[in-house]
């Protein structure tokens, strides 16, 4: 399905064929990640869990975000919220509008689930382009605290400044 398209960026739904192509530019500017993550995305698509979308430029795939309508983890998990997840644009493609048109169309998706929508968001530099993108479009944290390995990171509790180490952000929609 095709969720917006003008001139010649698209926003459609992930296929079978992008889990790789988006793998191997990833890996090309020095992330460290597998096919697996976006194959489980397109399993969870398939069984009707997720809505995962990509941006197509002149016909190539960069960028991505996958909406879960009813998160079962996280802070809102299993409240009847949908959560954005795994959102991305290639290095090569950002800070052309496609990160946003991405934000957009996932946000209009999960208004049609209901009036929130959440997020974790990474706490260490890398995610700081991230973090302020949020913030900017009105992402606000959930009041949980830090989250650690998908469990809230109690306070005085040890933890790494990984991946791992997330704050839910939410935002209402409408």
């Amino acid at each position: 399905m095709i969720y917006y398209s003008k001139e010649a960026l698209i926003i459609r739904n992930m296929e079978d064929s992008d889990a790789q192509i988006i793998t191997d530019e990833e890996i090309a500017q020095g992330w460290s990640v597998t096919v697996e993550k976006y194959q489980k995305r397109l399993e969870d698509q398939r069984a009707l869990k997720a809505i995962s979308l990509v941006a197509e430029l002149s016909g190539n795939p960069v960028g991505y975000i996958n909406i879960y309508p009813n998160s079962t983890w996280g802070a809102f998990g299993g409240k009847g919220y949908p959560e954005l997840i795994d959102f991305g644009v290639l290095q090569k493609y950002r800070n052309r509008g496609i990160g946003t048109c991405l934000m957009d169309i996932a946000e209009k998706i999960s208004g049609e689930y209901a009036d929130m929508v959440y997020l974790g968001v990474g706490l260490h530099s890398g995610y700081g382009n991230a973090q302020r993108m949020y913030v900017k479009r009105g992402y606000i944290p959930d009041g949980s605290g830090v989250w650690y390995n998908d469990k809230v990171c109690e306070q005085y509790s040890t933890c790494r400044n990984d991946d791992d180490l997330v704050l839910y952000l939410c935002k209402k929609l409408g």
